[in-house]
């Protein structure tokens, strides 16, 4: 992982982010001199757990996953993050380590926004923490379903879930392709499951004629029977 020595537009991009869709140029142009680019390659660490942060990501292409490791070695995924979306607001405030790492899951282009260019700008400009309020408040409704989803429902019904989770109930559409961002294993453990469990649950549903699997894609041949498959 390097820093990128020039380049791109980092206030053009910073402008198109919906945390700052509200600055002024002159607002914007202030974050982006607490601003810098950081190439990571596959595989790359962005921070461990336990490095102290000193601002937040943006995600301008590319995939990143946040993990941690369970005292028995084995990964859990906590979320998959993708192009576009910010990270590590919420511990940036607390003046706490990270509980999670960062990893690249592809070849990516990020941005580290100061936590000091944050927070002269909050002192200046309310609507950004309100905005931030309520970027992070989402977060947090996001982890709530995340944690119902782990005590109440099945590993069959998190997985259909999944599946359908960008589906819009009223668009009429009863069959569609999706592509699973990364691999199964890695989904497996951001939905609490292991890759085998994971892997024979899609077996089932190809078997019931449901889903077609062809590798990262998944045609999903009936949307109200895979919804109600199982309830």
């Amino acid at each position: 992982m390097h820093l990128a020595p020039h380049g791109i537009n980092i206030e053009a991009l910073l402008a198109h982010v919906p945390l700052f869709n509200e600055l002024e140029r002159d607002e914007i142009a202030r974050l982006a001199r607490g601003t810098r680019e950081i190439n990571a390659s596959r595989g790359d660490i962005l921070f461990h757990k336990g490095d102290t942060p000193t601002g937040f990501y943006l995600i301008v292409y590319g995939q990143v996953k946040l993990a941690f490791t369970s005292p028995q070695g084995g990964e859990k995924v906590v979320d998959i993050l993708p192009q576009g979306q910010t990270f590590g607001e919420a511990v940036m405030f607390t003046d706490k380590p990270f509980m999670v790492y960062a990893q690249a899951l592809a070849d990516s282009l990020v941005l580290h926004i100061s936590k000091t260019a944050i927070i002269e700008e909050l002192d200046s400009d309310p609507k950004l923490g309100r905005k931030m309020i309520a970027g992070l408040s989402l977060r947090l409704h996001q982890l709530m379903n995340d944690v119902e989803s782990y005590s109440l429902h099945s590993g069959r019904r998190r997985i259909i879930g999944y599946l359908l989770r960008d589906h819009v109930n009223d668009s009429g559409e009863q069959s569609f392709t999706i592509t699973l961002p990364t691999n199964k294993g890695i989904i497996a453990s951001r939905l609490n499951l292991t890759q085998e469990h994971f892997s024979r649950i899609l077996h089932e549903l190809s078997e019931k004629g449901l889903i077609v699997v062809e590798g990262r894609r998944i045609h999903i041949r009936d949307v109200d029977a895979l919804r109600t498959y199982d309830l």
